[in-house]
């Protein structure tokens, strides 16, 4: 039978400028990238849809997976609580989801290694084609990708082998490269170009490199550009504050390398380097001299460092950002974390922590709706007498065990299918039965009024909530709505914040 709600799954990875090709205009790359990756999905997205109408085959869902690489894996947290290398890729997860629980029945491709370049990868695609009775459909346009026979199987199990060393081959020989390009000072090449130097030859941009001094001389507390008040604030043995010369910087109109505005960070960045002392750094080490000249004298320069090193840079590792675990991407179903971006904190479905790095929002954009929503509603007449009614019973004591009880056998389950004693569609189909269970017990615990939200309607709302901590007010929104889902943004609106990208969960998600 020929499959009616079939997935195309579609993935480009970008190549990056090869060794000397820096890019001077941040925009314009980013303009060329686009168009690139745009190009490649189209020009997929048509085979595939050209090959599905010649089988009869009708195409219910299209995935791309702009810019994604199938080999490079990262750091990320597996559910049983472990950390693991993995490939990062929500849409082929999506995906594979999508055929596990019939809701697509097929899958067409461009070819084997755009679905797989990965082992692993290949083998969970296996296990849910394999699932069910005859086998769930695959195919792509050049043909490579058949598992409907176990020759089949194992000629596509060579075929990933093979390109994942051809990946493996290209990574070890670019690091070999750049090993070589290091020992002898040359620039690796590839990315945008260091502030202070032009792309390709590096030579010193005069006004950058003054900006590079002139920071330099701030932060060992030398600068002839103070006035007399402004110096009198500044003590020689620690330097102007990293945020005060962005600020300044900022102020004066002085663009950065990539256009975006000066931040702590990158005032660090500029004179931390390596590079700015006319010295080579490869993997974090200086391994000799440079081809290009020195904008700060390497003495200099390790003054700056060894100044930035003592600074007492007190962390504060209590929650900030309090609508962690309450946003949630609206394209990958990840939560939301704080992050700190070039702008300012935002909200972001974080790459680095396995998300797909498409939804963000600007913190205080979010915090301010939130929060204007939490007091409107607390505000409603007879709110608190209705959430004072709420109180502990023997039916909430049984939910914490129960869900305590379910959130052990997750990750039981999940250490099973790490070890490979249960195929990716058996964890699949269990963890949906006792997540469904999960979200019950969590359902009735949160409608329990807490402490914090029984002592926050005690008194005066706007101030109470004015007073509370973020780990308190995170507790007091989870315990009114269960979150929220953050909705791309709609650039025809222009960049003001729209309200109706953050949608509360439905009633059957609480």
């Amino acid at each position: 039978m020929k499959p009616e709600r079939a997935v195309l799954l579609l993935r480009i990875s970008y190549r990056k400028p090869e060794d000397g090709q820096a890019e001077d205009d941040l925009a314009a790359a980013r303009a060329r990238r686009r168009q690139a990756i745009s190009k490649g999905i189209g020009r997929q997205e048509e085979d595939g849809r050209n090959l599905a109408a010649r089988l009869g085959w009708t195409i219910a869902k299209v995935i791309p997976e702009d810019d994604t690489s199938a080999y490079k894996r990262r750091k990320v947290k597996l559910p049983d609580g472990t950390t693991a290398l993995r490939t990062v890729r929500p849409g082929f997860r999506a995906a594979l989801e999508g055929l596990a629980s019939g809701e697509y029945d097929g899958l067409i491709a461009d070819d084997l290694d755009r679905v797989a370049r990965d082992p692993r990868d290949l083998e969970d695609l296996i296990d849910v084609v394999e699932s069910r009775t005859p086998n769930i459909p695959v195919t792509s346009v050049t043909g490579s990708l058949r598992l409907d026979t176990d020759a089949g199987i194992s000629m596509a199990r060579v075929m990933v082998s093979i390109a994942n060393k051809s990946s493996r081959d290209t990574a070890r020989r670019v690091a070999r490269k750049h090993q070589e390009l290091a020992a002898e000072g040359k620039p690796g090449g590839g990315g945008f170009r260091p502030y202070g130097y032009t792309a390709k030859s590096r030579e010193p941009i005069d006004a950058e490199a003054a900006v590079v001094r002139e920071i330099a001389a701030r932060i060992l507390g030398e600068w002839d550009g103070w006035t007399p008040e402004q110096r009198g604030k500044i003590q020689p043995s620690v330097g102007e504050s990293l945020s005060s010369i962005a600020a300044d910087l900022n102020r004066r109109g002085i663009p950065t390398a990539t256009g975006v505005p000066w931040s702590d960070r990158s005032v660090r960045s500029v004179v931390s380097k390596a590079s700015v002392a006319g010295l080579r750094e490869h993997r974090g080490e200086v391994v000799g001299k440079a081809v290009w000249p020195a904008i700060l004298e390497p003495p200099v320069w390790e003054r700056v460092c060894a100044r930035l090193a003592g600074r007492n840079r007190a962390v504060d590792l209590t929650l900030q950002r309090w609508l962690t675990g309450v946003l949630r991407c609206s394209s990958c179903q990840r939560m939301l974390m704080g992050w700190q971006g070039n702008n300012g904190p935002r909200y972001w479905c974080a790459t680095p922590e396995g998300g797909c790095g498409k939804i963000a929002v600007k913190a205080s954009f979010a915090e301010d709706e939130v929060q204007r929503q939490i007091l409107e509603l607390l505000s409603q007449p007879g709110i608190l007498e209705g959430l004072r009614t709420l109180a502990d019973t023997d039916t909430t004591e049984a939910a914490r065990a129960e869900l305590a009880e379910d959130e052990a056998q997750l990750k039981q389950m999940a250490g099973m299918w790490a070890r490979r004693e249960i195929t990716f569609i058996e964890y699949t189909e269990a963890r949906r039965i006792v997540e469904g269970r999960v979200k019950q017990s969590r359902a009735l615990l949160v409608s329990r009024a807490p402490r914090i939200l029984r002592s926050l309607l005690a008194g005066n709302v706007a101030e109470g909530w004015a007073a509370l901590t973020p780990a308190d007010k995170r507790e007091v929104v989870l315990s009114l709505v269960p979150g929220y889902d953050v909705l791309p943004h709609d650039r025809s609106k222009g960049n003001r914040f729209d309200p109706g990208r953050l949608v509360p969960f439905s009633g059957a998600e609480a």
